[in-house]
């Protein structure tokens, strides 16, 4: 009872989105025992991922991906957010501001492309730059949101991407001493607006933001708000109270369809909205 899969067959099934009893939970008593075992949970697999494909071509025709970031859209449009696109080069400037200098952790993440730019890692910098032209064109309020790629290099795992989708949203307002009640108002906005019934809110604390109120559900970090008057806002020119939120996409469809692999969620040659291709 103690033979399992050799590691060439973890792989496959893990491809192939076998959850975790499966990969880490079948033991044989011998190799052939095994093998058969393989075949008939690989054909299983293959003829699931298969149907998925077939959902997509003929009936959902968009990746949950899009139709959650369509979802999102929407609903924070209607709720008075302003969509916004920014630049996805960020100047070395930029990262300085929020505090991001080579001595500290993320900046060794930044995907650099020359000596002065970077691939944005996040999309904070741009819309703190943005608060500040629209507070002096709109006055208060000021909500906008953006939705778009982010790139770091994530540590190797089943929950981290290198190229990632960010929707971060940030509202200015009179909100002082109230910021976190809106906070969680908005979370409850985006958990709705995407599907995501089962979440709690967890207070935390992260190398730019410092305190923190992130968004989990079971053991997976969804997204992550902060509040100001922060001590960021002076290098943006940024003196009223505001909250904002981060929220990954593909860890949404992580959570709303189960993958064992953030990979299936994500952009990607070799699945199609979550489903394998070399099936």
């Amino acid at each position: 009872m103690s033979i399992t899969w050799t590691e060439t067959q973890k792989q496959r099934l893990s491809e192939l989105d076998a959850g975790e009893d499966n990969i880490k939970g079948r033991f044989f008593d011998s190799l052939q025992e095994r093998d058969r075992a393989f075949q008939v949970l690989e054909r299983e697999l293959a003829a699931r991922n298969r149907e998925a494909l077939q959902v997509l071509r003929n009936t959902t025709r968009r990746p949950l991906l899009s139709l959650v970031e369509s979802r999102l859209v929407e609903r924070l449009t209607k709720e008075g957010f302003v969509q916004v696109v920014t630049p996805i080069l960020l100047s070395r400037g930029m990262l300085g501001k929020m505090t991001i200098t080579p001595d500290h952790p993320l900046f060794r993440q930044v995907f650099w492309v020359d000596g002065d730019k970077c691939l944005r890692p996040m999309l904070a910098p741009n819309l703190y730059h943005l608060l500040r032209d629209l507070l002096r064109l709109w006055g208060k309020p000021v909500r906008i949101f953006e939705v778009g790629p982010c790139f770091r290099k994530e540590s190797e795992g089943m929950r981290h991407l290198n190229e990632f989708t960010m929707l971060n949203l940030v509202e200015l307002d009179d909100l002082e001493g109230r910021q976190e009640e809106r906070l969680r108002q908005l979370a409850a906005i985006a958990m709705e607006a995407a599907g995501i019934r089962d979440y709690r809110l967890e207070r935390n604390n992260c190398h730019v933001y410092g305190d923190t109120v992130d968004i989990v559900a079971g053991d997976l970090e969804l997204g992550s708000g902060s509040w100001g008057p922060h001590k960021l806002d002076e290098q943006w020119g940024i003196t009223d109270p505001w909250v904002g939120i981060g929220i990954g996409l593909e860890r949404l469809v992580v959570a709303l369809r189960g993958h064992g692999n953030i990979r299936r969620a994500g952009r990607s040659l070799s699945y199609l909205d979550g489903a394998r291709l070399n099936i």
